[in-house]
């Protein structure tokens, strides 16, 4: 028993199979041109603080809304939006977002510390979160060379730990300095 293939190929079922193929191309066409649209709207509104109108649940928008209240100097809330994508949101995008929060305290420091190159009590602690929240980005994303250059000017600033036994001194010859070392 053969087949014969060119029965399977006539005029009438060519036309309607391209048809078809046409029709689907169409609508996948006006989609595209669709969703273009809306990704344009979208970005046009997050760049002025707007709430876009589509996709407002989605990693992007609240990232960009995060981002915006901490360009706005509103550290708490977007702190707070930043730590509820850190559930959300793969590997890279876990790391954005503490990049994003070690800047916002390493801003904070700054702030609290003026011009002044050696870090003092309040701005220690945000210092010290935001070295926190970059070696954490660092660990999600070793890649990101502008986490490691923010990294690297904070672990410059921050004061070197302190000797144990040492108190306030700068000298631990004059605390400990009738001890002897080693062995007689």
């Amino acid at each position: 028993m053969a087949y014969n293939i060119t029965s399977w190929f006539t005029v009438k079922k060519l036309t309607w199979l391209l048809l078809a193929i046409s029709l689907i191309s169409l609508s996948a066409s006006l989609y595209t041109y669709q969703r273009i649209q809306q990704i344009y709207a979208f970005n046009k509104a997050v760049s002025v603080g707007k709430t876009p109108e589509t996709d407002q649940q989605s990693f992007e928008a609240k990232f960009a809304t995060a981002l915006y209240l901490a360009k706005k100097e509103r550290y708490k809330e977007a702190t707070l939006l930043f730590t509820q994508l850190l559930q959300k949101g793969n590997t890279e995008q876990k790391a954005a977002v503490q990049y994003n929060v070690g800047n916002m305290f390493f801003l904070r420091g700054l702030a609290i510390n003026g011009a002044n190159m050696t870090v003092r009590n309040e701005a220690e602690y945000f210092i010290r979160q935001a070295k926190t929240a970059y070696q954490s980005s660092l660990k999600l994303d070793n890649s990101h060379w502008d986490v490691r250059h923010n990294l690297d000017r904070l672990l410059t600033m921050l004061p070197g730990r302190p000797t144990p036994g040492v108190g306030e001194s700068d000298t631990p010859g004059l605390i400990m300095g009738n001890i002897p070392v080693g062995l007689p």
